[in-house]
């Protein structure tokens, strides 16, 4: 299998490891012995010795021992017998915006062999902002990533945000200009078409964090404001995406009802921008769309045929994670989280949500009228809610002795909109047939709040591995890792990350096939994954016999610039 042909990818540096004896450094850093090489091209694997030095891979000899050649040295020499060495995974749909910040260990994904993070996803995070926006987006996404009160927010501009990054912290980060953010700090969170001049300022905004170092734009079109805006309005900011070479991350308007003519509309959009697209978590939820996975994929072979440059990325789980103000439709979240709130307080209004949750089935429900069974509680903001937590909507409502509305109108109120919810609405056909795609890449999607949390936070990438690789056998080892490595790399343009090349920067993984698997569960999702002792991101062990490290080698990765 090899990498997918993706236009616009700039040329890789560096060669694979060659038998015999390529030119050796006197002495390395670290040298790994005797690893099972799986590169993240998707080619068979191969025994070698690849020696590290100066924060990079700087020699790789097939089959050292065996050949009897000389071994390449280093001021320490580790045993990998039984370990693959793989590229570091590149989780390529992440929410730890603010966790990076507040947690130096950020172990649910160190520990998972994650090396490179991209954040900013869905249309909503911190930059670029003005006070009143930062406020604003704080509210909305609390069930995120946390109020954030314990995260001094000394930056408003892309740029910004990325030298808070480069401070230290535990993975590397990419992030994509959030469109939804860009929207509420142009044009405000009403639900209405940008005028032409507030689309003039959100195509400067964009212009400004893709020169600032943002790898592409994200939307999320089921969550507002990002939501309010038509095609026409999407397509001018992807062009100026496009003219910097970076990809437009759509979390479109429909996984549920009408999920088909939602994907059709963002390979639309790509088209007529010229822009590259990759889809996020695009999975096919809700009893509608069972077995329907094999028709997203004709339409993307179509696009992929026709020359639209598309990827995407999914989770292999079968439950969604979102909040639960996520779940109300579109036009009540019209004003901004305090205005939502006042509708939720008035009664007549509410009961208007409600008809749309229940009955007709709202936007935010992605058109499907909600089942109160497959929505659990699985965080709160308040303390005092903590009895909600591991329970659905309608057991707790059953609990009180009230329909579950009510239930949900309370959390909602009480909670200060930050309750986050699981989804068990997925279905494994559609998991297990998207992941075998050639346009695939793995992102976790891992909200990392709340007591019990999705396990996919915690677990993603040894799931991947030990489940659906080892147990199951949906892909093969190398096919995998160049799901989880080489494939997001060419997406993100990185000329030096993503291989297990001569050349390229030391993000790599040891991990042993036979045990590797996620510890992460719905009872425990916390629970750290096993197989996996170490974890180096420019040379340097984040993760070392198993155990998290003290340093904090992650920076913001920036993109890559082209020719305009």
């Amino acid at each position: 299998m090899d990498l997918p042909d993706l236009p616009g990818r700039p040329d890789l540096p560096g060669r694979p490891g060659l038998p015999g004896l390529p030119d050796l450094p006197d002495l390395a850093d670290l040298v790994i012995q005797d690893a099972d090489v799986v590169d993240g091209t998707g080619a068979p694997s191969y025994r070698a010795d690849v020696a590290v030095k100066g924060g990079r891979i700087v020699a790789i000899v097939q089959e050292a021992a065996a050949a009897g050649c000389q071994r390449p040295r280093g001021m320490r020499e580790l045993d990998a017998e039984g370990l693959v060495l793989s590229p570091g995974f590149i989780d390529m749909h992440a929410h730890s915006d603010l966790a990076l910040l507040r947690d130096p260990d950020h172990g649910a994904k160190a520990a998972q062999g994650v090396t490179l993070e991209v954040i900013g996803q869905d249309g909503l995070s911190y930059a670029p902002v003005d006070d009143r926006t930062l406020a604003q987006v704080r509210q909305a996404i609390t069930g995120w990533n946390g109020p954030g009160d314990d995260v001094d927010f000394d930056w408003r501009s892309v740029g910004e945000y990325l030298d808070r990054l480069d401070r230290g912290i535990a993975v590397n980060a990419a992030y994509l200009i959030p469109q939804g953010t860009v929207r509420a700090l142009a044009v405000g969170w009403e639900d209405r078409p940008a005028t032409p001049e507030e689309l003039d300022r959100m195509r400067r905004l964009v212009a400004e964090g893709m020169e600032q170092g943002a790898v592409g734009l994200s939307s999320g079109l089921t969550y507002p404001p990002g939501g309010y805006a038509d095609t026409a309005e999407l397509v001018e900011l992807c062009r100026v995406v496009a003219s910097y070479g970076g990809y437009y991350c759509p979390h479109h308007r429909s996984y549920g009802a009408g999920a088909l003519t939602a994907y059709a509309e963002m390979v639309e959009i790509a088209r007529r921008a010229d822009c590259p697209l990759h889809l996020a978590h695009a999975t096919l939820n809700f009893p509608g769309n069972e077995g329907r996975a094999p028709e997203l994929l004709a339409l993307l072979d179509d696009a992929l045929a026709s020359g639209v440059d598309v990827t995407f990325d999914t989770y292999p789980y079968t439950a969604g994670c979102t909040t639960l103000a996520a779940l109300l439709p579109g036009w009540a979240h019209a004003g901004g989280p305090e205005a939502l709130s006042a509708r939720l307080a008035d009664a007549e209004t509410a009961e208007r949500i409600r008809h749309a949750l229940e009955v007709t089935g709202s936007d935010g429900c992605h058109g499907v009228p909600v089942d109160w069974d497959t929505v659990e509680v699985s965080g709160v903001t308040d303390p005092a809610l903590a009895g909600y937590v591991g329970r659905t909507i309608r057991a707790s409502a059953q609990r009180d002795g009230e329909e579950p509305w009510a239930t949900a109108r309370r959390l909602l109120l009480d909670d200060g909109l930050g309750t986050t919810v699981l989804l068990h609405v997925g279905h494994e056909e559609n998991v297990r047939t998207l992941m075998r795609h050639r346009a695939h890449t793995g992102g976790s999607d891992g909200i990392l709040q709340g007591a019990r949390p999705h396990p996919r936070a915690y677990g993603t990438f040894p799931h991947y591995l030990g489940h659906y690789v080892r147990e199951w056998g949906v892909l093969s080892l190398e096919e995998c890792v160049a799901h989880l490595t080489g494939r997001p790399a060419a997406r993100l343009r990185l000329p030096d990350r993503g291989l297990v090349r001569e050349g390229y920067r030391a993000d790599l993984v040891l991990f042993d096939p036979a045990t590797v698997a996620a510890g992460a569960t719905w009872d425990r999702p916390r629970t750290p994954p096993v197989g996996i002792p170490y974890v180096l991101i420019d040379g340097r062990f984040v993760i070392e016999d198993g155990r998290r490290t003290d340093v904090p080698a992650g920076r913001a990765v920036r993109r890559v610039p082209v020719s305009r």
